[in-house]
């Protein structure tokens, strides 16, 4: 009795290790945050909210995700450490009440040609290993049905210990892998145009290489002029047989060129390693545009593109091959493996069912597991991430998202709540950065970042439940339940831009007419065809100006004046007021200090520790050489000009002395996207993910075309600039451009002068036309999923 009193006396009382439910942030200033200090909850879901580069991400991911991996990163040893990313501690006061970090980002997923849906997701393993046991004909162990893995065979002499004296023995080996001999397991097979790749009239000296970074003046052209297996002086088309193949052909051969060791190979086995060794998302645009140019792509006549050998394709089960169940669309696959009653294999079944219902549950029911990791989009790679957590057993974890919602239809949204919600009830802390007012609405606890972006942000504006956002004074506060209404009247499109027989991907045939000199919206649930019509069908063709999801790529010596080409005009005028070469200006180049090498900043390594980064001392920061400051243009420095806001240089460069119509209409550009408080030498490796999405789109503003396509421009954006983004498609319309837009946010489908829905499911389940026609006509008939959430958002 005495002991039963006890007991409940102690539970009763809090114990000590029940008291730590709060995640506490004191002083933080990563970025542009100015010693914010938050109290997060745990085992609760807390959105974070505010304008795109309020601060949302420098505190969530840059503070305290990067903080609980730099401290789990320390609990290994100094060796392991040593191939390990060194992260910085971030700029914080305290930071306490941390639990491990699992981070699910917007990255694409891998850049590797090899790499697939099934293989990121270890669903293709599981797959293997099932038809090794199962296959009949029987033809190997897993390796056997890899397409990364090579058939190979071998024989040779080996040494042996035996007693006591070493014994030579004939031995012969082989390994049975998966890849398809002629494509070696990419699927396709390249041809090359070798117009694209020389120009034959003229000799290597003269400059006859036209490939992206094979200048004679570089180490390829030191190879190339002094291999010997060919006059570089000769034109090419006078090249024998065998010249030509040493050209282009040649395996790759050691040589020696004016006493250095170096490997000489032909163009081509050259170009492949590369260039098409990497996914093509992952390339420079210049490489890009060169390899569309120069290479054929053509599916591989040996295996179809299934990347596997034939003995692979041969061993079935129930008739099934390994081809084909990764073929099959996820959620058929899913059925099929139900389908199997196999003891020998139960665990296996058990667990590959699983991960192919987490599939089905997050809504990628509709990929297959062959697709290309590299063609996800940045809300399906997101997705695919999340695949891994939804059946772990770990808790009392912090999961952190970065916007889940991108990518996803009205429809689907509920469904991602859902999952957040089930991984926050099995113990877990979730924090979401979110713009999405159906998202934010789930959350316990929310924190509005603010008041407005760069250095007019970086403080907690508001701090409570999702009721208390609604009735504060905050930005999105004030915009939460915002709701764009029906436009009254719609333009009159001034021709139209033919689609016929459409068969990308899931595309069914589909004939659509695509309205020209208005704003058309192409919309539908996830996976039911809209980019691939688009971009399958439109965006090659002349006069089409694409701006993708792709991520923009850049160092720290990268920023939006080197991005967009600003610098370039700014470098331009400052040589030519002062009678000096634009060189001197670049902080990359010849103006650069001599201390930091135009970085700014000096970084010292210390191994496997994080390393230290100190202003240089010589420039104080400013990244060019004392002599170069000396020079000016309307009275400002150039490290003076950089430093400067987008709205101050517009002024700048408008008018006076610094007049500078080049500069300055390349600024109004990244103003009217809504970039004004932007500084133009900010390194690019500091903006937001929605800042990034509208400098890309101020970028391809500038080029010459008549049809622009925008994909998904409100990924990353606050439901204040959604606003401003409309503007801005209605400046471009108003200009005489035709502007097609896939986008699932429900104020562009309102504002939209023409719709074009597809459906009425995703994979095989659509890659059909539902709906065309204005958002008023979709919105009274509501006979689509998009008609009924479009009138719900519209409050018909």
């Amino acid at each position: 009795m005495s002991t039963a009193m006890r007991t409940d006396t102690q539970s009763s009382a809090l114990h000590v290790a029940d008291s730590h439910d709060l995640i506490r942030v004191h002083g933080a200033r990563v970025n542009n945050l100015k010693d914010v200090s938050v109290e997060l909850p745990k085992r609760r879901l807390t959105v974070f909210t505010g304008v795109s580069g309020s601060g949302k991400s420098s505190l969530v991911f840059a503070t305290i995700a990067a903080e609980s991996q730099r401290m789990i990163n320390e609990t290994y040893s100094a060796f392991v450490q040593g191939f390990m990313p060194t992260l910085a501690r971030p700029d914080v006061d305290v930071l306490d009440g941390l639990t491990t970090a699992i981070i699910v980002d917007q990255e694409r997923l891998g850049a590797n040609v090899r790499s697939t849906v099934g293989t990121v997701t270890d669903a293709n393993a599981m797959l293997r290993i099932l038809f090794s046991r199962l296959g009949r004909p029987h033809i190997g162990s897993q390796q056997a049905f890899s397409f990364n893995v090579a058939s190979i065979s071998g024989a040779g002499a080996v040494t042996l210990d035996r007693g006591g004296q070493k014994v030579k023995e004939r031995r012969e080996f082989s390994i049975t892998g998966g890849m398809c001999p002629r494509c070696e397991g990419m699927g396709s097979v390249s041809d090359f145009d070798l117009t694209a790749l020389y120009d034959d009239t003229k000799s290597l000296n003269d400059g006859a290489i036209t490939v992206p970074g094979y200048s004679m003046d570089g180490w390829y052209g030191r190879i190339y002029r002094g291999c010997g297996f060919f006059d570089p002086d000769k034109p090419i088309r006078k090249f024998t047989k065998r010249e030509l193949h040493d050209l282009l052909h040649k395996e790759p051969t050691k040589i020696k060129v004016e006493g250095i060791n170096l490997t000489y190979a032909g163009l081509i086995p050259q170009i492949q390693k590369s260039f098409l060794s990497k996914d093509r998302e992952a390339m420079q645009p210049h490489i890009r545009a060169f390899v569309d140019r120069a290479v054929v792509f053509a599916t591989c006549p040996e295996c179809d593109g299934t990347r596997l050998s034939a003995a692979a394709r041969s061993s079935k089960i129930a008739g099934i091959s390994i081809a084909d169940a990764c073929a099959m669309q996820i959620n058929d696959l899913a059925g099929w493996v139900r389908s199997l009653d196999e003891p020998l294999v139960a665990p296996l079944l058990t667990t590959l069912r699983r991960t192919l219902d987490s599939f089905v549950e997050i809504g990628l029911g509709y990929l297959s597991l062959d697709r290309p990791s590299g063609t996800l989009s940045g809300g399906e790679a997101q997705r695919t991430k999340m695949i891994r957590h939804l059946g772990s057993s770990l808790t009392d974890v912090t999961y952190v998202f970065d916007e889940p919602t991108i990518g996803l239809h009205p429809h689907d949204i509920q469904r991602m709540n859902n999952l957040l919600l089930q991984l926050r009830d099995k113990g877990n802390t979730v924090l979401v950065v979110e713009h999405k007012p159906e998202a934010i609405a789930i959350a316990d606890h929310v924190v509005d970042l603010g008041p407005r972006a760069g250095t007019a942000g970086g403080e907690v504006v508001f701090e409570g439940t999702v009721d208390g956002l609604r009735a504060s004074g905050t930005l999105t506060g004030r915009h939460f339940d915002d709701r764009a209404a029906l436009k009254p009247s719609v333009r009159t499109a001034s021709g139209a831009l033919e689609v016929r027989g459409a068969d990308t991907h899931n595309l069914q045939g589909v004939d659509v007419d695509i309205p020209l000199g208005v704003l058309v919206v192409v919309t539908g649930v996830a996976g039911s065809g809209k980019s691939s019509l688009i971009h399958g069908s439109v965006a090659g063709r002349d006069g089409v100006v694409a701006i993708d999801q792709g991520a923009i790529r850049g160092s720290r010596r990268s920023n939006p004046a080197t991005y967009t080409g600003l610098l370039d005009p700014i470098r331009k005028a400052f040589a030519k007021a002062n009678g000096v070469k634009p060189a001197l200006f670049s902080a990359n180049s010849e103006g650069a200090c001599p201390t930091c090498n135009g970085a700014g900043v000096i970084y010292t390594d210390l191994a496997m520790m994080a390393g230290v980064a100190t202003t240089c001392e010589e420039c104080e920061g400013k990244r060019f050489e004392a002599s170069v400051l000396n020079y000016h243009l309307g009275g400002r420095d150039i490290s003076e000009v950089l430093a400067m806001s987008v709205t101050d240089a517009e002024e700048f460069f408008g008018a006076g002395e610094a007049r500078t119509p080049a500069a300055h209409a390349i600024l109004d550009r990244l103003a009217a996207v809504g970039l004004g408080y932007l500084t133009i030498g900010q390194p690019l490796t500091t903006l937001s993910g929605g800042e990034r999405q509208r400098l890309k789109l101020a970028t391809h503003m500038g080029e010459k075309g008549g049809v622009y396509v925008l994909d998904e421009p409100t990924t990353g954006l606050h439901l204040a600039d959604v606003e401003h983004l409309l503007g801005l498609l209605d400046r471009l319309v108003d200009s005489g451009k035709s502007v097609i837009v896939i986008e699932h946010h429900q104020a562009v489908m309102a504002h939209a002068d023409w719709i074009i829905d597809l459906g009425p499911g995703a994979g095989h389940d659509g890659g059909r036309i539902v709906f065309e026609g204005t958002p008023a006509d979709l919105v009274a008939g509501r006979s689509t999923l998009t008609g009924e959430h479009l009138a719900a958002y519209v409050g018909t």
